[in-house]
């Protein structure tokens, strides 16, 4: 009976396989998520995507497959996701933040053909979201006004604030910003993928204003460096001469430098994505269609620009009145 259980209609093909899936796991056919995240991180490096967010990818997709014991690729379903979810003692906000990682990471091994279909693409997390104010103008002229600019550092901070306000670049394109991006003849900006968020090439104009007060704070950077021995072409530096994207906190010298003076000067929503939205702002009172400010945003969704226009319901009627 046994030889004729090895041989023609009795014979049980892939019997490894069957086995490897249900009990040990051992088969190759099965891709193990640790070599999965080596690949997909790899590309993503190799995309230009910063550290840190292949760190955050890391460390959330970790703890999702540790709490539920995967080992494998092809064990991932959309039950571990709700399990992982349901699990956590998080606000909700933090746990769409969870969700949007697993589901970018999901998706990437989806592209890499590891993962069959994209299960995940129906899985929401409703979240009532928080419109967040922007400054108001006439803070951010106090904040011109009460800042001592006689410092270097009270300039650099005025100088960063008058770009921010003027051409809407996020904190970090702000202290990633080179000499070599600002053309003083055309008075422009041209940025490249390195330095902004969704690493596409951006040219923004600047007044014959900001040109000036740039090419006064790169005459005194020369300064700094020369005395402390330094080198390098960031347009915003230390005190000490340093780029400002070296340091280990999140948060750059001039963003705390913001919240410093926000509660020196008792002056309400003084931050980076405050200053952003006022320009957003700015730009829609003066005319501008919300996908002309998307794009000098930088934005790949208009939804992420209605969002920071901050428009009440009366700006809102009032807006479309001109429309009737």
């Amino acid at each position: 009976m046994s030889n004729i259980r090895k041989h023609g209609v009795y014979a049980i093909e892939d019997t490894q396989l069957v086995f490897s899936k249900g009990g040990d796991k051992s088969n190759i056919s099965w891709t193990p998520i640790s070599y999965g995240m080596e690949v997909i991180f790899k590309q993503m490096q190799i995309a230009g995507n910063r550290p840190r967010t292949i760190q955050s990818y890391d460390y959330i997709f970790k703890q999702f497959v540790q709490f539920n014991g995967l080992v494998f690729i092809e064990e991932i379903n959309s039950d571990s996701i709700f399990n992982y979810l349901d699990n956590l003692e998080v606000s909700v906000q933090t746990k769409k933040i969870r969700l949007k990682t697993i589901k970018a990471v999901l998706g990437k091994l989806f592209f890499n053909n590891w993962i069959k279909d994209n299960f995940w693409k129906n899985i929401h997390i409703k979240v009532d979201k928080e419109v967040k104010p922007s400054a108001k103008e006439c803070d951010i002229q106090k904040l011109f006004h009460l800042i001592d600019k006689s410092t270097f550092i009270g300039f650099r901070d005025v100088t960063a604030v008058k770009l921010m306000f003027k051409t809407g670049i996020r904190i970090h394109t702000v202290c990633e910003l080179k000499e070599r991006h600002i053309d003083f003849e055309k008075h422009c900006l041209n940025l490249n993928g390195s330095t902004l968020k969704n690493h596409k090439y951006l040219k923004l104009p600047i007044d014959e204003e900001l040109a000036d007060i740039l090419m006064l704070l790169i005459k005194q950077n020369q300064r700094i460096r020369k005395h402390f021995k330094t080198t390098g072409t960031n347009v915003f530096i230390t005190q000490n001469g340093l780029a400002m994207n070296t340091t280990k906190s999140s948060n750059c010298a001039i963003s705390k430098q913001l919240n410093k003076y926000s509660k020196r000067f008792g002056l309400e929503n003084i931050n980076a994505h405050a200053i952003r939205r006022a320009f957003a702002k700015n730009l829609l009172e003066k005319g501008a269609s919300v996908p002309l400010i998307s794009k000098a945003l930088g934005h790949s969704d208009l939804a992420v620009t209605t969002q920071y226009l901050d428009l009440d319901i009366e700006e809102v009627s009032n807006s479309l009145k001109q429309y009737l």
